[in-house]
């Protein structure tokens, strides 16, 4: 019975936070900015940098995952439709891939698929071998530390660094903190996704609110978009995006976020689980008691 009323209680809170998710992007009003370089590599922002960067999404623009595929849902304007920018986030061959990874550990963890999709594309690009400067790996770029501290070890044959890099193991790394987070600030989407940048000790560090850190403001306001780009369409429980076989050419999502040099060094690493002080109504995220079961 305890262990029954627990998965009701994940899942009501994987639900409520569904809903702020929703309320938080209607209110967020995010315009995003993107061009593809000739690469074939996206990138993105919540300002017009320069003339490369052309108005993709309005921030009052609705979207969901039934406009992702041809065949189904509300026909979209075809200037977006054919955009190159909507093309590379809604047919990456990697949605497809992984999605079955996405939606299991959505389930495991009590999380929207949408959400795991959201945080993928504004960390990685969806690809499994980006690592950032910092030192963060894989699809949900997770720092090493943080592995450790949920329990995933290095052995004999691979150390934590290339363990990271597996598409399964990372996405159940990132939804377990992305859930952990979400329990330290329920119906406060704002802050779990504040929390997966900055970390937790930044967002308790200011009383509980997204830190004044351009950084992670605008990381919050993107992935709020994202996730209104990738939200399920009328309660689906899958995304159901297409894929595209002639996307192979597609890479890493760049967020150039304006201000990104003025994020304090102490809280720059995302993911990196400092110690915060003490507080009483969000206790700290405990280390893993055992080892992570990969």
């Amino acid at each position: 019975m305890n262990k029954l009323l627990h998965h009701l209680g994940q899942h009501l809170a994987g639900f409520l936070l569904t809903l702020a998710l929703l309320g938080a992007v209607g209110s967020a009003r995010a315009d995003i900015y993107g061009y593809i370089d000739a690469d074939g590599a996206g990138h993105f922002s919540t300002e017009k940098l320069d003339n490369r960067y052309q108005l993709f999404m309005r921030g009052d623009a609705a979207f969901d995952s039934s406009q992702l595929m041809a065949d189904k849902g509300t026909p979209l304007n075809p200037k977006l439709r054919d955009s190159p920018l909507f093309r590379y986030l809604s047919q990456h061959p990697n949605l497809k891939k992984y999605e079955a990874l996405v939606n299991q550990a959505a389930r495991e963890f009590a999380l929207e698929p949408a959400l795991l999709n959201a945080v993928m594309a504004a960390e990685s690009g969806f690809n499994p071998g980006a690592v950032s400067p910092k030192g963060a790996i894989g699809l949900m770029q997770i720092m090493p530390t943080t592995a450790e501290r949920y329990g995933l070890t290095g052995d004999k044959k691979k150390p934590v660094e290339q363990k990271l890099t597996d598409p399964r193991t990372n996405i159940r790394l990132g939804a377990r903190y992305l859930r952990d987070l979400r329990n330290m600030f329920p119906s406060r989407p704002d802050l779990v996704i504040a929390s997966y940048n900055a970390g937790e000790g930044a967002v308790q560090k200011y009383n509980n609110q997204v830190p004044p850190f351009p950084e992670t403001r605008s990381y919050v306001q993107l992935v709020r978009q994202f996730y209104q780009l990738y939200k399920p369409a009328f309660g689906e429980i899958t995304m159901g995006s297409s894929g595209s076989n002639g996307s192979g050419n597609l890479k890493r999502v760049h967020l150039v976020i304006p201000g990104r040099s003025n994020m304090p060094p102490p809280v720059t690493e995302a993911s990196t689980l400092p110690n915060p002080p003490a507080i009483s109504s969000t206790p700290a995220i405990p280390a893993a008691a055992t080892p992570f079961n990969e």
